[in-house]
């Protein structure tokens, strides 16, 4: 459990009414919560959450340590689709034994908690799910490599004068290359610090780059 307060006196109340009804363990200032690492710097009045030692159990996990890290997690010259999945049964049986689905599901956690910069290539790659031939493998082994030259990188929140929410979207016109849809990214922030982002195929076929950013905005 992580308790948050403005003081430290409401803090040690609730742990004291909670210690009345159960067994508790009191470990002290929050360091590390659901695989997430807690940085504070109390003179700058800034807190950053970093997924650095889960990122590097799973570059283990699936073999990508020694691989070159790259400074992008795609290529822009790469557009996945269903053409590439197997089709010889010799790909077939070969890309069974692929842990694509946990792989996805690893980066997935990662972008949901505190990288948003993964947002649109896991919704990509997530998307080939069952259907995932070698090309959406390699397009997978890159986000990890990126991952591997960026494993700091994480989400600050911090004590700013005016405490604003601000959205931002923007499209990718037809960028699914089966159904022709458009894809939807959004982020929120309060003040400078991110607070929601998601990229997602936009439910209906647009038929123009302004359709799509409307859609978007909408």
């Amino acid at each position: 459990m992580l308790i948050a307060a403005r003081l430290k006196s409401d803090i040690q109340k609730l742990k004291g009414l909670l210690s009345a009804e159960f067994e508790i363990k009191d470990l002290g200032d929050a360091q590390k919560i659901l695989g997430m690492e807690i940085y504070k710097d109390m003179l700058k009045k800034k807190i950053l959450l970093s997924q650095k030692s889960y990122i590097q159990k799973i570059l283990s996990r699936f073999g990508i340590s020694s691989a070159k890290p790259l400074n992008t997690p795609s290529a822009s010259n790469i557009h996945l689709s269903s053409a590439y999945a197997p089709h010889s049964e010799a790909e077939k049986e070969y890309m069974s034994r692929v842990p694509y689905a946990s792989a996805v599901g690893s980066l997935m956690y990662a972008m949901v908690c505190t990288r948003p910069d993964l947002a649109h290539v896991v919704s990509v790659v997530s998307r080939f799910m069952i259907q995932h031939g070698k090309k959406h493998w390699q397009a997978v082994k890159r986000i990890f490599q990126y991952l591997k030259g960026t494993p700091d990188v994480g989400i600050g929140f911090g004590s700013d004068a005016e405490c604003l929410v601000s959205g931002y979207s923007d499209s990718y016109y037809a960028g699914d290359v089966d159904m022709r849809r458009s894809m939807t990214g959004y982020v929120f922030t309060l003040g400078s610090s991110i607070v929601s982002w998601k990229a997602t195929l936009q439910s209906t076929v647009t038929f123009s780059t302004t359709e799509a950013e409307c859609m978007a905005l909408t």
